[in-house]
C-alpha cells in the first residue's frame, strides 16, 4: 500500500465525529448506531463472517464512461486483494456505457467481467445516465450484495470496498451502507482539503435537510461507493442520470427504515473533477429527483408539469450565448416488476 493510502486509512481511524448542538437526537442515536470506521473491518473477520453466514455472495460494479486512465487501477486493486489474496468478493463487473477509449480493454485485461450497457436487456432502448447502468447491473451479476465503485477514483485502496462491506456481512439488519469520505478537490497539482462535492453542500445536503432530516447524518449523500443487499436494491426504481444517489437513498430510507443504513468513515477519496456547468445540469437533474419524490409522497403537489429545459451561458465574440438543456429525471421500475429479471433470479435459484 503506498503512503497516500496509509493517510487515508489513519484518517478513517480517527475518533467519531462530535455532534454538539445538532443533529437531531434521533439522528445522533443513530449515528451512535450505525457510524464506523475503516479499522472496525479487519479482512480476517469479514472473511470469517462471510464464511459462517449464509454464504453471502458479493458483485463489485463498475459503471465506466471514457475511464481507461483509471478503471484498470481499481479492478487490479479489487481482484488483487480481495478475490485471490481473500475471498471476499465474488466477481468484478464493469459495465461500459459507450466509452470511445479503452475503457473495455483495460478493464479486461485487469481482470473485470465487462458488459457493454446495450447488450443487457436488448430489446429496451438505453437512456444516457450513471443510473440506468446501474441498474442494469442487476441483470448480469448475482450476488447477494451489490456494492458500486465509481471507476474514475484516483489513488485507489481497494480497504475502501471492505469498509463497506462490513456492516452488510456481519449484521443482517443492515440494508445499505454508505461510504464517508473527505473529498479533496486536485487543481492543478494542489490539493483544496474538503474543496470538492459541491453539489453535496449546495444542492443534496439543503434537499435532505429541509425535507429528509432523518437523513441529515449521511457525510456523503451523492457518494459512488456504496453498496446494499440485493434484496433492497430490486425493489427500488432508478432514476436513470445523476440524481440515483439520492434517490435510492431517499427510497431506502422509507422502504427499509433509517437503523437499516449505514455508513463507514473510509479516509479520503479522490477523482475527476467536473465543471460548473455540468454540475448545473447534475444539479437540476437531483432536484427533479427530490421533487418526484415529494410529489409521491403527498408532500408536495405541483401545478403545471416542472419544466425540464435548462438554460446555461457562456461568453462567446465578445457577448453571451444561450444554450439550453432538455434535463428530465427519467426512472426505471423496480428490477423485480421486469419478467427478464425475475426469470434470471429463479434460473440462478435453480
Amino acid at each position: 500500500m503506498n503512503e497516500d493510502a496509509d493517510g487515508d486509512r489513519a484518517a478513517a481511524t480517527a475518533r467519531l465525529p462530535e455532534f454538539g448542538s445538532g443533529p437531531a437526537a434521533d439522528v445522533r442515536r443513530w449515528m451512535d448506531r450505525r457510524w464506523s470506521r475503516l479499522s472496525d473491518w479487519p479482512l480476517a473477520g469479514l472473511l470469517a463472517a462471510k464464511a459462517q453466514g449464509t454464504g453471502t455472495s458479493v458483485s463489485v460494479v463498475l459503471p465506466a464512461l471514457n475511464e481507461q486512465q483509471t478503471v484498470g487501477e481499481i479492478v487490479a486493486g479489487i481482484r488483487t486483494r480481495l478475490m485471490e489474496e481473500a475471498p471476499l468478493v465474488d466477481e468484478i463487473v464493469v459495465i461500459d456505457s459507450g466509452s470511445t477509449d479503452r475503457t473495455a480493454e483495460v478493464a479486461a485485461a485487469a481482470g473485470a467481467r465487462v458488459v457493454h450497457r446495450d447488450e443487457i436487456l436488448p430489446s429496451l432502448p438505453a437512456v444516457a445516465g450513471k443510473g440506468e447502468v446501474l441498474w442494469r447491473s442487476l441483470f448480469v451479476t448475482s450476488g447477494d450484495v451489490v456494492c458500486f465503485v465509481d471507476a474514475d477514483l484516483r489513488r485507489f485502496d481497494a480497504a475502501l470496498v471492505r469498509g463497506i462491506l462490513g456492516p452488510l456481512l456481519t449484521d443482517p439488519s443492515v440494508q445499505l451502507v454508505k461510504a464517508a469520505y473527505d473529498r479533496p478537490l486536485l487543481d492543478a497539482g494542489t490539493v483544496l482539503p474538503g474543496g470538492g462535492g459541491r453539489v453535496t453542500e449546495l444542492v443534496a445536503r439543503p434537499l435532505l435537510n429541509l425535507h429528509w432530516p432523518q437523513l441529515a447524518g449521511i457525510v456523503q449523500p451523492l457518494a459512488g461507493e456504496y453498496a446494499a443487499r440485493r434484496s433492497l436494491l430490486e425493489r427500488l426504481p432508478f432514476p436513470c442520470g445523476y440524481g440515483v444517489e439520492l434517490g435510492l437513498l431517499v427510497d431506502s430510507l422509507n422502504m427499509a427504515g433509517l437503523d437499516a443504513l449505514a455508513q463507514v468513515d473510509v479516509g479520503t477519496r479522490y477523482h475527476r473533477h467536473q465543471a460548473d456547468q455540468a454540475l448545473g445540469r447534475m444539479s437540476s437533474e437531483i432536484w427533479q429527483t427530490a421533487l418526484l419524490r415529494l410529489e409521491r409522497s403527498g408532500r408536495w403537489v405541483g401545478g403545471e408539469p416542472v419544466h425540464t429545459g435548462f438554460t446555461q451561458f457562456h461568453r462567446q465574440d465578445g457577448g453571451f450565448r444561450s444554450r439550453t438543456y432538455e434535463i428530465t429525471a427519467t426512472e426505471r421500475p423496480p428490477a423485480n416488476t421486469v419478467a427478464q429479471y425475475l426469470r434470471r433470479m429463479v434460473s440462478n435459484h435453480t
